[in-house]
């Protein structure tokens, strides 16, 4: 794995994303995909599958929010430019933010960000908001594991 390093100022920073080596590309093509998460129910549905022994694809990098609602839409356009061919934001179910309405503001914001994409040229389809909580391990998987598939249709980005 090789961790991707951006210059910051005078000094050199770690980006979290993370590309993915030989072993990968051996299997054939394997998407890169950042998983935005809520603290509250989707990354605790995705700690839940690790522990159950779930499977799903190996080549999602989860980063945990407090709530999707405060995702800003740089974070995922950052994603982008650095080289994930996919992003997935996971929150809690409607009506059981934590927040009372992050999950509203984050299904407002990714319905204009899919329509900013498809200007820019990209396939909407590979932004993909879901909602899973703490307690759906085996959905979680099942997500991530079809996102993985469809974007393996679409290909690289970085073609």
């Amino acid at each position: 794995m090789t961790i991707i390093s951006e210059k910051v100022g005078n000094t050199d920073k770690q980006s979290p994303l993370v590309t993915l080596d030989a072993h990968s590309i051996e299997m054939g093509f394997s998407p890169k995909i950042v998983g935005i998460l809520c603290n509250w129910c989707s990354y605790a549905g995705a700690d839940l599958a690790g522990s159950l022994h779930k499977d799903y694809p190996p080549n999602i990098r989860i980063i945990r929010v407090m709530c999707t609602g405060r995702v800003d839409p740089q974070f995922i356009m950052r994603a982008f430019a650095v080289g994930a061919d996919g992003v997935l934001v996971s929150g809690c179910h409607p009506g059981e933010c934590h927040y009372r309405t992050g999950n509203y503001k984050a299904d407002r914001m990714i319905s204009l960000l899919r329509v900013m994409l498809s200007q820019m040229s990209i396939n909407p389809d590979r932004l993909l908001l879901t909602w899973v909580s703490a307690s759906e391990a085996v959905k979680f998987s099942r997500i991530v594991t079809k996102f993985t598939e469809d974007l393996r249709k679409l290909g690289s980005l970085s073609k």
